[in-house]
């Protein structure tokens, strides 16, 4: 237990960001779910579509430092190939 003021107080931050983090990784897993969702049923057209929202809110997680910027690129890239794989 933080015995300090100073570490009293980083643990609050801590937390509080905790909370921020988890919510904006939770909003980029459900929208990657939904693309997921539409590859699966084998709906191209939804499932372009899904990948147009997905892709800026995966960005945006890496840029507040939720995920790497390279494991974002990567998520997008895989995606936007298995959604153009369905539409051919």
């Amino acid at each position: 237990m933080a015995n300090t003021t100073s570490a009293k107080k980083a643990t609050r931050k801590i937390a509080r960001r905790t909370a921020v983090n988890k919510a904006r990784r939770s909003r980029m897993r459900g929208f990657l779910r939904k693309v997921e969702e539409a590859i699966a049923a084998g709906d191209a057209a939804v499932a372009a579509e899904a990948l147009k929202a997905a892709q800026p809110e995966i960005q945006r997680a890496a840029s507040k430092g939720v995920v790497h910027r390279n494991t974002a690129s990567r998520k997008v890239s895989r995606l936007a190939a298995r959604v153009k794989a369905l539409s051919a």
